[in-house]
């Protein structure tokens, strides 16, 4: 993927606060280079069978919007306000205090108040008010109402998809309102005008279609992880025969796509294959089902529904009785806040149960889906696993919350028990940067593309900082975390902002502590570096 910077971090870092001389109404949008995306081709809108499929592009004045595009939109709103209580009660309460003003990384790292997520609320709640409260409809702009006319939908479209949907500002918000619901609303109503990015809908049509995001076959499916096979045989003397699509096997392992093409989740895919061939896990992987990430959530709650079904349909066929999902955020988000919605509770698996130390994961008694830090996490507290950290001495790593694992799942402590016990020098970022007010990578909900990397750049700025600090002050050199995405974006942040430190998955660093039963002695680590003992010798 080409990288294009205008700027370079000494330039991008110089942020100016200084508020515009006139109202945030009568500030007009002002469509930057290189911080949006570029608008869906028709044929993957069309795949989809989304609305108003055309090829389109949002640096252009004519959008190819339908002619009736306005009654459409507000007709959206109408059916959302009746469907949805919280996007009906975030549209009513906010009492604007400012809360939130300073917690958006768009914000801190680019200054525009729109991306304020009260003020980027706002551009959609002024067109509530305009057309479903009585205030508004008689009162107009002193009621903080406006007109729906084109210029206000390619605002509402430019600043709705410089959100990640992080929900950081809601941690801060007195009232519990969830901008990434607002976001997400939003994207509906501009999705229902064929108004998507393609790095979104592309995606979205090749998982739809193929089972995954970037049009993977089974085939090459199989080939990759021949080739991880191949590395870890290097590296231990250990064949490794995974299964695919196996019918009748106790578990069925689901990962993001991004584990099976892109450093440096291949080496996180590794460390799974290691850790199950370790154990003797009755498990399959599928061909088929071979995404757990969903950009279907980018879009609208239905087709993030259509996508989450996949996982669970395969898990049917199959025959298995539980699944494991591998280091992935949004399939986790839906998996944990809406798939009992929209899906309801996966009845025809069973609880799991961990064949290895028989411990039931209560947690997941609705979906029958347990994330891999906790089961690895207690496959460690079990005393079923021998590890070598000194394995990792060369690393001084930091733990980065991904936000939808982290605020949208509440894993906190199971990936940072692990990192423990698989590494000997492990150091926090600040208080206020990790946890549950973690910073975003600043290209997650589908801003991770190539066209847009000074908004990139610059929604990263403060998760960068803080990772510039704990490698001033401690020389940490691994950035690790649990989101395919992350894996991809932190890296080209990383390089960005602080080039001598390095983005790992969790399970990389698991696999190269694991002592495997059989293997020979070790001299190189997943990305077959010399091990740290190996150095020392020479």
């Amino acid at each position: 993927m080409a990288k294009k910077f205008t700027a370079k971090p000494d330039e991008l870092s110089k942020v100016d606060y200084k508020p515009p001389k006139k109202g945030w109404m009568d500030t007009p949008a002002e469509f930057k280079e290189h911080t949006f995306c570029w608008g869906a081709k028709g044929k993957n809108l069309d795949a989809v069978n989304f609305p108003n499929a055309r090829d389109w592009s949002p640096a252009e004045e004519d959008w190819k919007l339908p002619e009736n595009w306005q009654e459409i939109f507000l007709e959206g709103i109408r059916e959302r306000l009746g469907k949805y209580r919280s996007f009906k009660l975030f549209m009513d309460i906010c009492v604007r205090c400012g809360a939130c003003a300073d917690k958006c990384h768009f914000f801190i790292g680019g200054g525009d108040p729109k991306n304020m997520p009260v003020l980027r609320a706002e551009l959609l709640r002024s067109i509530y008010r305009k057309y479903f409260t009585a205030s508004g409809k008689m009162l107009g702009k002193i009621a903080g109402a406006r007109e729906l006319t084109l210029d206000v939908l390619k605002e509402i479209w430019y600043y709705y998809y410089q959100c990640t949907e992080c929900r950081r500002c809601s941690v801060f918000c007195p009232y519990g309102i969830d901008q990434a619901e607002i976001t997400m609303v939003g994207r509906e109503l501009t999705n229902l005008l064929g108004l998507n990015t393609d790095w979104i809908a592309g995606p979205v049509a090749n998982c739809y279609i193929k089972g995954n995001h970037i049009g993977l076959e089974p085939h090459t499916i199989t080939n990759s992880v021949e080739f991880f096979l191949d590395d870890i045989e290097t590296i231990t003397g250990i064949r490794i025969k995974p299964t695919f699509n196996r019918k009748g096997a106790e578990i069925l392992f689901v990962t993001p796509s991004g584990d099976l093409f892109a450093d440096p989740g291949t080496y996180t895919a590794m460390g799974y294959l290691m850790l199950f061939h370790e154990l003797g896990l009755d498990y399959t992987w599928s061909t088929y089902a071979s995404e757990g990430g969903n950009f279907g959530l980018f879009t609208s709650n239905e087709m993030a529904k259509r996508l989450n079904t996949k996982i669970y349909a395969e898990a049917k066929r199959l025959g298995v009785k539980w699944i494991i999902g591998g280091e992935c955020g949004h399939m986790w988000r839906v998996i944990n806040q809406y798939m009992d919605t929209w899906n309801g509770p996966a009845d025809f698996l069973e609880e799991p149960v961990s064949p290895i130390t028989g411990t039931k994961f209560e947690n997941a008694k609705s979906t029958k889906m347990v994330h891999i830090a906790e089961f690895t996490a207690d496959l460690i507290k079990n005393g079923k696993l021998k590890l070598d950290p000194s394995r990792n001495d060369r690393l001084k790593v930091t733990w980065h919350d991904s936000c939808n694992t982290a605020r949208g799942m509440g894993i906190l402590d199971e990936p940072r028990y692990v990192l423990r016990n698989v590494c000997n020098h492990f150091y926090e970022m600040p208080e206020d940067t990790i946890r549950e007010k973690t910073f975003c990578c600043g290209s997650g909900a589908g801003l991770n593309a190539s066209e847009n990397m000074d908004l990139r750049m610059r929604g990263g700025f403060p998760r960068a900082n803080a990772v510039k600090y704990v490698r001033d002050n401690y020389g940490v050199n691994m950035l690790a975390n649990i989101c395919a995405i992350d894996r991809v974006a932190l890296k080209t942040l990383m390089e960005y902002w602080v080039p001598d430190v390095m983005v790992t998955g969790l399970h990389e660093l698991v696999g190269n502590a694991l002592v495997m039963t059989g293997e020979k002695k070790r001299t190189q680590d997943l990305r077959l570096e010399p091990l740290p003992e190996k150095e020392a010798k020479e």
